[in-house]
């Protein structure tokens, strides 16, 4: 089969420049790219703030720590149209990735025939996969949020983000379960998380006392993860529970954890408070360590996500900690449904927000309109990235960081280029907020310089 070559130099970004500049949804009135603005924009090589990279082929097949609490197995819900498998922008990938021509959906010979092209690019490629697979994407480094690293996902172009969840519950969390059928799955892998987390600590139980957990488990944990190359921890908390974190004192939290800590199944309204508790002690930590903390923030996958828990506006009162100053925080997903709300809340010193998932989910015009209202306010903190991840046969780690990458790249284009057709910056200034959105903002923040 023929296969899709690395275009190189000039060739490549006239190639994705002219994509750039055509809007997905043609029509009269669509908005157009300034071509310097398209030229610029296809010419740099991005940091990918949040993506689920999957292992080296050799691994794939066995590899299930990209996600702590992964999709796949959910409730039924409405699927988006970007993740049916008819979405008529599924063959711009395979054309792209694979020199595979179909159209969507593919039948069972069509899935067949684009499994055979996938192996074939896997099987030329070896471990170096996952890095072509951000060379077609212009992507210098991505942010892996995984569970554990490994081969083919490693530095420089792989950076680590791995899950702290399980830390926030460290009772008997049966009762919290039963909320829902998503939850009953999740709490189990959280439970199998915590228990590899406390055997790292040389445990098969949580210590007695809170202070105990803290300082033997909690504070050890996130050093060994800040060791291993981390360099931001994940909450995928709204999977859990909501936003709304209370600042209980450490003595309060303390009687909670030492009444249920030897087993029965706590009152939720105290264990509550016992998660409000570590959840600034971890951010606090996190701090301290040079991490940033990433949270979940949008509406989530399956039909049980709990929409208006996830409303960013009730962590404020975090922001607004001064003993959390020293933590940063990055929203992920752009906080759709509340991207106005999101985007207020960029004037805290220490809040991002990143595009992950929205460049997937919405089109480049859609998600242009709320982009642009981010870049008038604070165009230092806003954050380029993917949310690639294994959704499906079709849509794989793969496909879905080209395609959110690609769309992503024309949203920013089509909001520049308005807000330059507007007089509101020169097109010089254009170029210099693209650059920082797609890499310049990430290595400030991380503090890393990226590949490329």
């Amino acid at each position: 089969m023929r296969r899709m070559q690395i275009l190189g130099g000039a060739a490549a970004i006239s190639l994705l420049a002219m994509t750039l500049g055509c809007a997905r949804r043609p029509s009269e009135r669509a908005p157009r790219v300034d071509p310097a603005i398209a030229r610029a924009i296809a010419g740099i090589w991005a940091v990918d703030n949040h993506a689920h990279p999957v292992l080296a082929p050799q691994l794939d097949a066995m590899d299930h720590g990209y996600d702590a609490l992964p999709v796949s197995s959910m409730a039924p819900e409405s699927d988006p149209v970007a993740l049916r498998p008819d979405y008529p922008l599924l063959p711009l990938a395979w054309k792209a990735l694979y020199g595979f021509g179909a159209t969507a959906p593919l039948d069972t010979a069509g899935l067949a025939r684009l499994h055979a092209a996938q192996e074939h690019a896997k099987a030329e490629h070896g471990e170096n996969y996952p890095a072509w697979v951000l060379d077609q994407a212009h992507i210098g480094t991505e942010l892996a949020n995984r569970v554990f690293m490994g081969r083919g996902v490693e530095p420089p172009r792989f950076r680590w983000v791995p899950y702290v969840d399980a830390l926030l519950f460290p009772l008997d969390n049966r009762g919290l379960a039963a909320a829902n059928p998503d939850r009953q799955q999740f709490f189990a892998l959280e439970d199998q998380l915590r228990a590899r987390y406390l055997s790292d600590s040389g445990l098969s139980a949580p210590p007695a006392t809170l202070n105990a957990y803290l300082q033997r488990v909690v504070t050890p944990t996130l050093e060994r993860q800040r060791a291993g190359g981390a360099v931001a921890e994940k909450f995928e908390v709204a999977y859990l529970r909501g936003f709304d974190f209370r600042d209980p004192p450490q003595a309060q939290a303390a009687a909670i954890y030492g009444k249920w800590v030897h087993g029965g199944t706590p009152d939720p309204a105290q264990y509550k408070l016992l998660q409000d508790y570590l959840f600034r002690y971890i951010a606090t930590e996190c701090g301290r360590l040079g991490m940033a903390v990433h949270l979940h923030a949008m509406a989530g996958a399956g039909g049980y996500f709990g929409i208006a828990g996830v409303n960013p506006l009730l962590l404020e009162p975090l922001f607004n900690d001064p003993r959390l100053r020293g933590t940063s925080f990055v929203l992920l997903h752009g906080g759709w449904p509340y991207v106005r709300e999101i985007g207020a809340l960029l004037q805290k010193p220490n809040v991002y927000l990143d595009i992950s998932g929205q460049d997937l989910l919405q089109s480049p015009h859609t998600e242009a309109q709320w982009l642009r209202e981010w870049l008038e306010f604070e165009p230092e903190k806003v954050l380029f990235g993917t949310d690639g991840y294994p959704y499906s046969d079709g849509l794989g780690w793969a496909e879905s960081v080209w395609l959110a990458n690609r769309d992503a790249r024309q949203a920013l284009g089509i909001a520049l280029s308005g807000m330059v057709r507007d007089r509101e910056i020169s097109r010089a200034r254009a170029i210099d907020i693209a650059r920082r959105v797609l890499r310049g903002n990430a290595e400030r923040l991380y503090g890393f310089r990226s590949e490329h």
